[in-house]
């Protein structure tokens, strides 16, 4: 592992790259530094960037004014935040120097008390205007941090997306099902709007906006490109959300002049990095982390200390697979969210037969990562599946699964974390008219499919997530539930692979084994 040292300040192209424009006030008589702000969205519990976002700070941090700001979905989506419930991130980004963060739906996934304990321990000020609490109607988190970074005022706005309240609902009602935390949809550009035009007031030279808004579409129509449509003011949206991979992209904001969006991909493949050029020029673009070689000894010493106490939990061995447990296509993308993959398919089978239901469903947003051939260990399965939702057994109609499969495949060809993967299933999508065909349900008896029965009640394994959590576009929010709580949706896999394929995933599983058609 290196560490800086300033003999190696360019000892690579990246970081040669890294300090284009930071230096060439320097170079004209030290009058005036640039300001790069680093940024980073959608990190999902991948710890060892933060090393590397700390340790490129201290390597600009005398050629430039330097900034560390954060667009969410840091809490969950990986091992670390799942075993510990975030404890093991904040452990670590604590030393990070965060200057801002703000929220990403995952921040919810625990429910908002234990993000609030969490968030108390970042020592890093934390901006979103759209959380409100329906008892006080005030925001809940400072709707902006506004900061003086060399000569010049910055303001960050923060803002999560809307459609947090769909799928991580729980998070938003008491126990009486009375609304006490809301996102406010239709408001949340005006509320943008609003903490644009206050900071401008007050002086900022620059606003931008911490955005967890992603580039999808949305039934909620609340978007980065939509925000930067409808307001004015801003300068720069950094946003993530839907981990896209984005250098820079231009909208024309409401008066037509230029807004510059942004996003890093996903569990720190790319860090953002913007500069602010003496002459008021601002650029972005992202830098590959794996080939900065530079990390903050302190970041580091903390990530070590994380990993040992993980080993600690995930070290032991739980199988050994013939085949690589596939989620995303050739090109990087999401494949589980819009088809059917080998990773899917295990886990359903993992859900149905365990459980012994009629057939299985799950969110294909719940399958988190990929996992490589070879000894697979208990921490392998939880970064596959690394949230703590419970296995659950509900009857359903026939016609409610058709519903189910219609309303969830619906965004067809794009992505969707509600896209269904299946065990005890099989049926086909039509893309053109976003109808389900050739609905089959498995034979238990005989292991053969028949026509599904829109009359019959069958027995259906999914998560509670998928039940009442927000899942499943809450479908199946009033389903008969006749087993709750039954295991730890990754302890079914473990369960299964261990005790009904003895511990060897075998090449059953190399490939889809064509459950779901889509034409």
């Amino acid at each position: 592992m290196k560490h800086f040292t300033p003999k190696l300040l360019c000892a690579t192209v990246p970081l040669c790259l890294l300090l284009t424009g930071c230096m060439t006030s320097n170079l004209q008589g030290m009058r005036e530094k640039s300001i790069v702000v680093l940024y980073e969205n959608d990190v999902h519990c991948a710890i060892d960037g933060y090393a590397k976002i700390a340790g490129i700070r201290q390597l600009i941090a005398d050629t430039a004014w330097t900034s560390i700001v954060s667009s969410g979905d840091y809490l969950q989506g990986g091992t670390a935040g799942a075993i510990s419930k975030g404890q093991y991130i904040m452990d670590v980004m604590k030393h990070v120097g965060y200057d801002a963060v703000t929220l990403g739906n995952h921040e919810f996934d625990y429910k908002i008390p234990r993000m609030f304990e969490l968030l108390n321990q970042l020592k890093a000020p934390v901006t979103c205007v759209n959380v409100i609490d329906t008892r006080t109607g005030k925001k809940v988190f400072a709707p902006y941090i506004l900061k003086k970074i060399g000569k010049k005022k910055i303001a960050y706005i923060g803002a999560v997306t809307p459609t947090t309240m769909e799928s991580e609902s729980y998070s938003f009602y008491d126990e009486s099902g009375k609304l006490i935390y809301d996102l406010v949809p239709d408001q949340t550009y005006n509320l943008v709007q609003q903490a644009a035009d206050e900071v401008r007031r007050k002086g900022a030279d620059y606003v931008f906006v911490l955005s967890h808004l992603g580039e999808d579409p949305n039934h909620m129509n609340v978007d980065s490109h939509g925000l930067a449509r409808n307001t004015t003011g801003i300068d720069v949206i950094l946003d993530g959300h839907s981990h896209n991979t984005i250098p820079s992209v231009t909208i024309n904001n409401k008066e037509g002049k230029p807004v510059i969006i942004t996003q890093t991909g996903t569990q720190f493949a790319n860090l953002g990095k913007m500069v602010i050029m003496p002459n008021g020029t601002i650029t972005t673009s992202l830098i590959p982390v794996n080939e900065m070689p530079y990390r903050s000894i302190t970041v580091q010493r903390a990530i070590d200390e994380v990993k040992k106490q993980m080993n600690e939990v995930t070290g032991r061995q739980v199988c050994h697979s013939e085949v690589d447990l596939r989620i995303l296509d050739e090109n990087g993308r999401q494949q589980v969210r819009k088809a059917e993959t080998n990773a899917g398919d295990i886990v359903a089978d993992a859900f149905r037969i365990m459980t012994g239901a009629d057939l299985a469903m799950t969110n294909g947003g719940g399958i988190r990562s990929e996992v490589n051939k070879g000894d697979l260990t208990y921490g392998d399965i939880v970064s596959l599946l690394p949230y703590d939702n419970y296995l659950c057994m509900v009857e359903v109609t026939g016609a409610k699964i058709l519903e189910l499969l219609k309303e969830n495949t619906s965004l067809l060809p794009l992505e969707d974390g509600q896209f269904p993967q299946v065990s005890g299933i099989k049926f086909t999508v039509d893309v053109k008219t976003h109808s389900i065909k050739d609905a089959q349900v498995m034979n238990k008896e005989t292991g053969a499919y028949e026509p599904l029965v829109p009359e019959k009640t069958y027995t259906l394994s999914t998560t509670d997530y998928c039940i009442s959590g927000g899942g499943f576009k809450n479908i199946l929010k009033d389903a008969k539930v006749v087993k709750d709580g039954m295991m730890l949706y990754n302890d079914a896999l473990v369960e299964f692979v261990t005790k009904k394929l003895n511990g060897r995933i075998t090449t059953e599983y190399a490939k889809p084994q064509g459950r779901i058609t889509i034409q």
